[in-house]
């Protein structure tokens, strides 16, 4: 690739990636390596083994975050970061999160090879939990430094099996002492990401540079009706599963009505008495509304209320609306942006803006730090699966408009 602000290795990081991905390997190709789990603890030791190797000093803050630092110059100017994920679904792929994270870690080691010194320090943060598959809600490391989460909650929380937060963190020996809070003097913030979408692909585009996380709301939908002998006649039913198919399909409706970035999901789903006999008088299902619109957001979730209601009525059924979860629209820094757009056009890679509609650490950063996305694509747009896949070339062409971006941001010390 033609550029030459910073002489990263795209080989070595495929080559990092792929021993990372040893560390909870399943036999389909892909990984389990769930938060807060013995491996979890491998992964972590292993990009401590790797930061340590370059002089870089690691802390551990109280909720498992690490921070990989390389000083600069200039201690005290604020850090430029770059980070993401080491933690994956059970079922999850070798680049989703792991991408973020190495690209860091080969930013530091390109830095450490060409003897190049930043003003401001460069840190490689590797953030707790950013999945959720074990321990919910996603995102913790992250929320919790941010400020958005209370720490002693999230240390709290239970997975299903009834493992608690804070003892596991402390049984798998990564709970450290330094204050999370910290993370918030951060000067500027990076993470590569595959794109979790077609899109990049499809257009044959190698570089996404993200300038906004849609805003998203979600609610709780209950359909009340009365159960009866499924045998019974068809007329004076008050069918909940009919009046939940109805309006399920409705939802779809309202995304696309919305247009531009409108989407929705209805992803979860139970029925009760669950019997193959009974007409159902109890279903409960969630909806996940998204646009880039702030305003057509609303609509969005106003147009899923309205539907709720003249159902009921048609239907003869209760339906309860219930707003579970509001996420605003986040925009990402200009300047940063355009830190991206430089470097990208310096490497002679073509790049396209787009948002990102699924949570990422980054969307929780943007609310305190400067902050910027980028993504790389991703075959056939699937990821969180053992199936998703990534090539070497776009994996370097998002490490190289990273590492660009990065020397900018933290300067290049004078004389280098």
């Amino acid at each position: 690739m033609s550029g030459t602000n910073l002489p990263v290795s795209g080989a070595r990081l495929w080559d990092s990636l792929m021993e990372m991905a040893k560390i909870g390997a399943t036999s389909k190709g892909g990984c389990n390596r769930q938060t807060l789990t013995d491996l979890d603890g491998q992964a972590r030791a292993l990009l401590q083994e790797w930061g340590e190797a370059l002089g870089c000093t690691v802390t551990v803050d109280r909720i498992g975050n690490m921070v990989l630092r390389r000083e600069g110059r200039d201690p005290s100017r604020p850090a430029v970061a770059i980070g993401s994920h080491l933690d994956t679904q059970p079922t999850g792929g070798k680049f989703d999160g792991v991408l973020g994270v190495l690209a860091g870690l080969e930013v530091l080691r390109a830095l450490h090879e060409a003897g190049i010194e930043t003003e401001a320090p460069v840190v490689l943060i590797n953030w707790t939990n950013e999945e959720g598959a074990r321990f919910s809600p996603p995102m913790m490391g992250s929320g919790v430094a941010m400020g958005l989460f209370d720490e002693a909650e999230v240390l709290a929380k239970t997975d299903p099996a009834g493992a608690v937060f804070g003892e596991e963190l402390r049984r798998i020996g990564w709970q450290g002492e330094a204050d999370p809070a910290a993370l918030q003097s951060l000067g500027a913030y990076f993470e590569l990401h595959i794109e979790q979408g077609p899109l990049l692909e499809t257009d044959g585009i190698p570089v996404g540079i993200v300038d906004r996380a849609l805003g998203q709301l979600w609610f709780d939908v209950t359909v009340t009706g009365e159960e009866a002998h499924a045998g019974s006649a068809m007329g004076p039913r008050r069918d909940a599963m009919v009046a939940a198919a109805i309006l399920v399909q409705a939802v779809e409706e309202i995304a696309l009505a919305a247009g531009g970035d409108g989407r929705a999901t209805v992803g979860r789903l139970t029925v009760a008495p669950d019997s193959r006999n009974v007409v159902p008088s109890r279903v409960w299902f969630s909806v996940d509304l998204r646009h880039g619109d702030p305003k057509a957001l609303a609509r969005m979730g106003e147009a899923l209320e309205a539907r709720a209601e003249s159902l009921a009525a048609e239907r003869d059924v209760e339906i309860a609306v219930e707003r579970f979860w509001e996420f605003p629209l986040t925009p990402f820094d200009p300047k940063l942006i355009e830190a991206l757009r430089q470097a990208a056009q310096g490497r002679n890679l073509p790049w396209r803006t787009m948002p990102t509609g699924i949570g990422h650490d980054a969307v929780y950063l943007a609310r305190r730090v400067p902050t910027a996305m980028i993504f790389c694509p991703c075959e056939g747009g699937i990821s969180h699966n053992e199936a998703e896949s990534i090539t070497p070339e776009w994996a370097e062409a998002g490490l190289v408009v990273l590492a660009d971006a990065v020397l900018a941001t933290a300067g290049r010390a004078t004389g280098e």
